[in-house]
């Protein structure tokens, strides 16, 4: 189990595919179909959410101070569904996984800025090393790249456009 100052507890889990697809839809590209966040190669990934667990503690917007009042509460339909989700994959299998690429990495808005991400991503690269790779990359929203800039990634190459949204290629050797 993973914490975070200033949040209840959180676990980080292995799900399946399917169990990323509502995250990944409402996050990522709400205005495609949800077949359009759906992966050929979902079966061949790893997948992991974040899990708020239970807590009587009120959990804070972002920036609010404990003293303030929209405070909200974790219900236990909330503790059942993933607040952040990645996938992971690695490369054929002639490159003995020397090379892993994480792909719809979404945190659901009411949870940004709260740390379950960073956890998350920092899970994937530790996960990623301990399957023997070498490197990490993947396709960033340019709007987010100060985000994965402070994990070592770096940006590679010209800015791309995955439907009208600008994209950037980042990438990270591994210790």
């Amino acid at each position: 189990m993973a914490t975070n100052t200033g949040l209840p507890s959180f676990t980080i889990r292995a799900i399946t595919p399917s169990e990323t697809h509502d995250l990944r839809h409402s996050v990522l590209w709400p205005d495609k179909p949800l077949s359009y966040i759906q992966l050929d190669e979902d079966d061949e990934g790893h997948h992991f959410a974040v899990f708020i667990e239970g807590s009587e503690t009120p959990l804070l917007p972002p920036n609010l101070a404990p003293h303030e009042s929209s405070a909200t509460t974790v219900t236990p339909q909330e503790q059942e569904k993933p607040v952040s989700i990645i996938s992971v994959f690695f490369a054929d299998a002639a490159n003995q996984k020397k090379e892993a690429r994480f792909r719809k990495f979404a945190t659901d808005p009411k949870w940004q800025g709260r740390g379950v991400g960073s956890a998350l991503l920092r899970y994937a690269i530790v996960f990623a090393v301990t399957e023997g790779a070498e490197s990490i990359w993947c396709d960033a929203r340019t709007s987010a790249l100060g985000f994965y800039q402070r994990f070592g990634l770096d940006a590679e190459g010209e800015e791309f456009l995955k439907g009208d949204v600008p994209y950037m290629k980042m990438s990270r050797t591994l210790p």
